[in-house]
């Protein structure tokens, strides 16, 4: 891989290009590993829930179709309650420990706004039990614009629609309809980065509980079951390819896949969440992939097995991209190499409004909160008709 705008550009233009990178055999961090190498990537978009704001403008939009992607029964109703509360109380943490880490680590004194509403509100008067934390760093060194948002759902009403998503995407006998009462809880990062030679970092994960009901063929008698589900991933988009990059943050992520035989041995490894994200962060109208990519998976089966893989993806995610920022920080740039993480960041862009389900999702919805909706868009792009790649 060279950094040739040129040769980046036949990269991007691809739709399979393998890179044979040796060291591969790692394990699984939530979204991404395995020998074999990979190509440039793509990942399902972050699922999107309606939210209220209260401090700044910037909030995200979660949608409980996406968060609702992996179901698997459980033991019992009170087994997932204490496995989804486990969850949601490391996401809080996570969100405030890398939060930390992002500050120090920019170093500019910008620092992430807190846009709290709902539960995590400090004038909560209506006892609500739902919300959010939506965190946004704008204008510094390493970081041009950068989102960190938390999402809590507890008691929603699932829609006959959701219902029936959910259902088609499992065995018939899912005991799920509409009516039935859903918790869900997200976290999710993008960081947009300043200079042109250290990539874009995007990443979530998620977990979806619903207590269903089943009836009997006469409705003479009827049962409830606890489903419970993860699904998360994180991807690269850099607009210089450096292999060694691209390299260790693939390896990391593989490593972690292979550390879990037992969800290997179920078939989540890191070659099948590679795939899943190389389909999903690709752009069909200019059969070009979004990005190097990374791992997505979804329809894993709630465990405290399965947890402890999902928080581990989310521990790796600013060690799998801190080195890379250390590396190139203080390297100079050219007007030239900036302007092409501009038109790159078109790309970004033309997936998010084009294909991405979340922000499709938000968009629709009835009086949209924009601005939560694009916080994931980039600061700044450009698109140049017929761009002429300069050697």
């Amino acid at each position: 891989i060279t950094s040739t705008n040129k040769e980046i550009e036949k990269h991007y233009s691809k739709k399979k290009m393998w890179l044979f990178i040796l060291l591969f055999l790692s394990s699984n961090n939530f979204q991404y590993h395995f020998v074999h190498g990979w190509h440039t990537n793509n990942y399902p978009a972050k699922n999107t829930f309606r939210k209220k704001d209260t401090t700044c403008c910037h909030d995200v939009v979660k949608d409980d179709a996406q968060l609702a992607s992996s179901p698997s029964l459980q033991d019992d109703d009170d087994s997932s309650k204490v496995l989804f509360d486990d969850f949601v109380e490391f996401l809080q943490m996570k969100q405030t420990q890398i939060i930390t880490e992002l500050e120090e680590m920019d170093g500019s004194g910008q620092t992430f706004c807190n846009d709290a509403w709902g539960v995590y509100s400090d004038d909560n008067t209506q006892n609500l039990e739902s919300g959010g934390r939506t965190r946004v760093i704008q204008g510094g060194d390493v970081i041009e614009k950068g989102a960190c948002s938390l999402t809590l759902i507890r008691n929603g009403i699932l829609s006959e629609e959701r219902a029936a998503t959910i259902r088609g995407r499992q065995s018939a006998d899912v005991p799920i309809q509409g009516g039935d009462l859903y918790h869900a809880a997200a976290l999710s990062i993008v960081l947009h980065s300043r200079s042109p030679l250290v990539p874009t970092f995007r990443s979530d994960v998620r977990i979806f509980w619903v207590n269903g009901n089943s009836s009997s063929s006469d409705g003479s008698s009827s049962s409830s079951s606890s489903l419970a589900w993860f699904g998360g991933g994180a991807d690269l988009t850099p607009y210089y390819l450096e292999e060694d990059d691209i390299g260790s943050f693939h390896r990391m992520y593989a490593n972690l896949a292979k550390s879990y035989p037992d969800l290997e041995e179920r078939g989540l490894t890191y070659q099948s969440m590679k795939k899943s994200c190389d389909e999903y962060f690709y752009l069909p109208a200019r059969s070009e992939h979004r990005g190097t990519g990374g791992i997505f998976f979804d329809d894993l089966e709630a465990s405290p097995s399965s947890m402890d893989f999902v928080k581990n993806v989310a521990n790796a995610w600013v060690p799998s991209w801190k080195p890379i920022v250390e590396k190139h920080r203080q390297v100079e740039y050219t007007d030239q190499q900036r302007q092409w993480q501009l038109l790159r960041r078109g790309r970004y862009l033309e997936f998010n409004l084009l294909y991405d389900r979340g922000v499709k999702f938000g968009l629709a919805s009835a009086n949209p909160r924009v601005e939560g909706v694009m916080v994931s868009a980039p600061p700044l792009i450009a698109w140049e008709y017929c761009h002429d790649i300069v050697e």
